[in-house]
């Protein structure tokens, strides 16, 4: 049986008519304190239940639904609990910074908890967070999807370079250039949003050890060597861009200020077409103007997360249908067949 959150119901729709069966009867509102409330409408007594939610703006929400409906389902005595979550949130939040916690370990705690009992997900935005559940995750790849897009879509991409918006997205990009043999291009010195770039106090030097002028030697007196303090280089495109065309790739599109930021730099480099390329589309802040006046041609990325609105707002907005994976997975693991095919040999076809 599949179950739909408020987030996915067209993607679980899509994947229900694929795999040929009815969507479970599964209502899912908030009451007036703002409380969820899951009204499952079928029996689900010894039965393998797969529950679709994504992550969206409304995260929290989202979370709370998911468990709620895996803890409605492991009450009523199903066989087993797959939470089937294209977009994981808060995956961004998978290390230790400042004084903080590690988000992602947490949520993950609280999933097997709530009844999950086998995860499937798609390009976490690390493979690590695998680790923090205590039950088997499937992260599937969306990375065929959009190479055929590619090679389907864009007329000239054989004059294409791979652009890595920062160093931290270079491996991605060497990815995807070494199987549409193409070249690859590294920006520079932009603003960094990673969280591991933030200033964090664990990892710098003690101060020297304050003592009394009679008690000072020469050796207290240097204390431990200071590191010098970072400064950002000046921008800089590491790769020639001039005259072809620069396809961004990346695992998400959040906030696009920052790509959008990086499309100019191409385009003052003699880029004359610039696409991005993701899985997953947030699509924050007022997309429909950002994109809309930069020079960005394209902005494509699947259907793990809603973003009709967006896409209506701005038709430069493409999207790329996912569904056939995330039901050819289902059915795999409903009859308990390898997976390791949905990484090989995935396409497009039906």
């Amino acid at each position: 049986m599949i179950l739909s959150g408020n987030s996915a119901t067209e993607l679980a729709g899509l994947v229900a008519s694929r795999l040929g069966v009815k969507l479970g009867a599964c209502s899912v509102y908030h009451k007036t304190n703002r409380e969820t409330m899951v009204e499952i409408g079928d029996s689900v007594r010894g039965k393998d239940i797969y529950i679709i939610q994504t992550g969206t703006k409304d995260v929290n929400n989202n979370i709370m639904e998911l468990l709620i409906m895996a803890y409605a389902c492991k009450t009523s005595s199903a066989k087993s609990i797959v939470g089937v979550i294209p977009y994981l949130p808060y995956s961004k939040q998978c290390k230790m910074r400042k004084r903080g916690c590690i988000v992602s370990k947490l949520l993950a705690k609280m999933m097997c908890t709530s009844g999950l009992k086998h995860i499937i997900t798609m390009d976490l935005h690390q493979k690590e967070i695998q680790g923090f559940f205590d039950c088997p995750v499937d992260n599937l790849r969306a990375s065929p999807f959009l190479l055929q897009y590619i090679q389907d879509s864009i007329p000239d991409y054989k004059n294409a370079v791979i652009v890595a918006k920062n160093p931290g997205a270079a491996k991605k990009a060497t990815s995807y250039a070494e199987r549409l043999r193409l070249g690859i291009a590294v920006i520079h010195g932009e603003q960094k949003e990673s969280e591991s770039d933030e200033v964090d106090g664990r990892a710098s030097p003690p101060p020297p050890p304050v003592l009394p002028p009679s008690s000072r030697t020469m050796e207290m007196d240097v204390g431990v060597p200071q590191h010098p303090a970072k400064e950002k280089p000046p921008i800089s495109v590491v790769g020639d861009v001039g005259g072809r065309v620069a396809i961004m790739v990346d695992d998400m599109v959040d906030d696009v200020h920052s790509f959008v930021a990086a499309a100019e730099v191409l385009k003052d480099r003699g880029a004359y077409k610039i696409y991005v390329l993701a899985t997953h589309g947030l699509l924050f802040g007022y997309c429909r103007n950002e994109i809309g006046e930069s020079p960005i041609s394209q902005v494509v990325v699947t259907n793990t997360i809603p973003h009709d609105v967006q896409k209506l707002q701005c038709p430069k907005i493409k999207t790329v249908d996912i569904s056939i994976l995330l039901s050819e997975a289902i059915r795999r693991m409903h009859n308990k067949e390898s997976m390791s095919y949905l990484f090989r040999n995935v396409t497009l076809e039906d």
